[in-house]
């Protein structure tokens, strides 16, 4: 083998190194072909988010209309004293309840008794009169007969025992109006109610009897049963009216049909308290455009204080099928709801409804879909209109009826 020589080893050198110059960009733009190659290899499509879907629930309903109003007693009285003198004592605590009769106020009795007996004897004296001249009147028609006395003497005997019989009854009317004078100084509770504070201290002078300016003790007000007044539009007004004109007497504008109601209190969240309309008034106010309706509630456990307020909700319309759908499913846009549908592709299709009342965990659509179609009520986050998704159907709910509910209060 023919050794090199040293002058072309180091030629050789040279040329490889230039040679490796040039080959190192030819790779780096070879591997720079070989990953875009790589990044335009199709990827993997995500499957279609999962949904939950059922069909609208088909059941007889009742529309309601619910009204803010205010409960008020159905008997108030103001207690005042029909005799005027100064008060003796109070019978009762402030704020307890009272039951008809019970002993209140009571006034200074003595000037009454001293009346009273005065008037008792007037009386005995009236009556002891009345015996005088009956037995002259007796003699005077013997002596009449005996033409002993003329005829104007005997009458003037007659009108003696007239007149005396005259006072003696006056003076009974006397004794009798001593006797509830003095029955009034015992002031008596004239209902069963719930008494507010007293208003005067023992001591004072009481000013009694039927002129404005009688002097104010106490009131009451009546606790069980208890009067709930709310007032309502003309527009519902009539719509009442042509109910109760068709023959469904469960409208409140009926009167006197006793249709059923329910309420609710501030602080409750269903309305659980149950009671009957027993009014609407026959006129509408001019100034607001409303009428006034009253139900009736028993309040045995005194939950209810008149002026406390309260949300009713009464029966606007007759039983009728309509279509429920979870109140879950419920979308808004501004002022308008809507439901998310599935095409028969599986695709998302937003409709527009029209809601009702909510009956337990559904809630009534008045207009805007069809028995048929496939409403999303889980997932409505993860998907959007025009987007394919994979539905899965979840079970109807049971009806209201099978369900466990308590039973609505009637206090």
């Amino acid at each position: 083998m023919r050794p090199i020589p040293s002058g072309d080893i180091g030629m050789s050198l040279t040329l490889s190194l230039r040679a490796g110059r040039g080959l190192l960009p030819l790779l780096a733009l070879a591997g720079l072909v070989a990953s875009c190659g790589q990044g335009e290899q199709p990827q993997a499509m995500p499957p279609p988010p999962a949904v939950t879907v059922a069909k609208p629930v088909q059941r007889t309903v009742t529309d309601y209309d619910e009204y803010v109003g205010r409960f008020t007693a159905v008997d108030s009285v103001e207690v005042r004293a029909r005799v005027s003198g100064y008060l003796d004592g109070v019978h009762f605590k402030d704020g307890q309840l009272v039951k008809q009769g019970d002993l209140l106020f009571t006034i200074d009795k003595r000037p009454f008794q001293y009346a009273l007996d005065q008037a008792r004897a007037t009386l005995a004296q009236a009556r002891s009169n009345v015996i005088f001249t009956k037995a002259d009147l007796e003699r005077g028609q013997q002596l009449l007969r005996d033409k002993t006395i003329t005829d104007q003497t005997f009458e003037q005997r007659a009108q003696a025992a007239r007149n005396a019989e005259a006072a003696a009854a006056g003076a009974e009317a006397a004794v009798r109006q001593a006797e509830l004078d003095l029955q009034f100084t015992d002031l008596r509770a004239p209902i069963n109610g719930r008494i507010g504070d007293r208003r005067v201290s023992p001591g004072n002078l009481v000013t009694g009897g039927t002129a404005g300016n009688t002097t104010l003790l106490a009131t009451i007000v009546s606790t069980d049963p208890i009067y709930f007044e709310f007032t309502f539009d003309e527009a519902s007004f009539l719509r009442y009216e042509r109910m109760a004109k068709e023959g469904y007497d469960h409208d409140i504008a009926s009167r006197g049909a006793g249709v059923d109601v329910m309420l609710k209190l501030i602080d409750e969240q269903d309305f659980v308290h149950k009671g009957r309309m027993d009014f609407v008034d026959n006129v509408i106010d001019r100034t607001t455009g409303t009428i006034r309706g009253r139900a009736v509630f028993r309040n045995a456990n005194g939950l209810f204080t008149p002026g406390m307020f309260g949300r009713v909700r009464v029966p606007a319309s007759p039983p009728h099928e309509a279509l429920l759908v979870p109140d879950v499913a419920i979308g808004s846009e501004q002022a308008r709801k809507y439901v998310l549908t599935l095409t028969k592709d599986n695709v998302v299709a937003p409709k527009y409804v029209v809601l009702g009342q909510l009956v337990g965990d559904l809630r009534v659509i008045k207009s805007g879909i069809g028995p048929d179609d496939t409403i999303i009520v889980n997932g409505m986050a993860r998907v959007r209109p025009g987007m394919k998704v994979a539905p899965h159907e979840q079970k109807p709910a049971s009806p209201p009826e099978a369900r466990a509910a308590s039973p609505a209060k009637t206090d």
